[in-house]
Formats: C-alpha cells, sequence, structure tokens
C-alpha cells in the first residue's frame, strides 16, 4: 500500500556520485511507494538531488523495509558517535 507521505529536506555540505561524477547535494527526498527496479512490491525511496544541475545530477536507492529500518539504526549510531568526535 502507497501512503503517498513524502518527506524533503535541504541538504548542505554534501555530495553525491552519479554518471558524470561527483556533485554538490541540494535536497533529499524520502518517500514509500512502488520501486522501479527493486525486486518487491513497495519500498522505501532515497532521492539525493541538485535539481540546479538537471536530471542527470540525482543520487536513487530504493530500499527494502527491512534494510530501510537497517540503515535508518545504522545512521542513528554514526551520528551519535560523531557527535562525541572534534
Amino acid at each position: 500500500m502507497c501512503t503517498y507521505s513524502t518527506e524533503k529536506i535541504a541538504v548542505t555540505a554534501s555530495s553525491g556520485k552519479g554518471p558524470q561524477g561527483w556533485f554538490p547535494l541540494r535536497t533529499a527526498t524520502v518517500y514509500y511507494d512502488h520501486p522501479v527496479h527493486a525486486p518487491d512490491e513497495h519500498t522505501v525511496n532515497i532521492d539525493f538531488l541538485n535539481p540546479d544541475r538537471g536530471p542527470s545530477a540525482r543520487v536513487a536507492v530504493e530500499l527494502s523495509l527491512e534494510s530501510a529500518r537497517e540503515l535508518l539504526a545504522a545512521l542513528q549510531v554514526t551520528v551519535e558517535r560523531a557527535q562525541h568526535h572534534p
């Protein structure tokens, strides 16, 4: 079932790598929907974009719910640890 729930954030001091190399990221959009390529009926999708650079300045991922939960946990641990380093 699609939730059509979409979260979009501004991204700063971040980069992504696309077919033409590295580029600065400006936005990240997270949503739950049908995947384009992943072998699952629904996935958590994340699009990292720089709209000023056109459609090739995009990094997209489609994650199963299990993988999305594991990524969320790994991000939380990493961010908490990073806060304790200068």
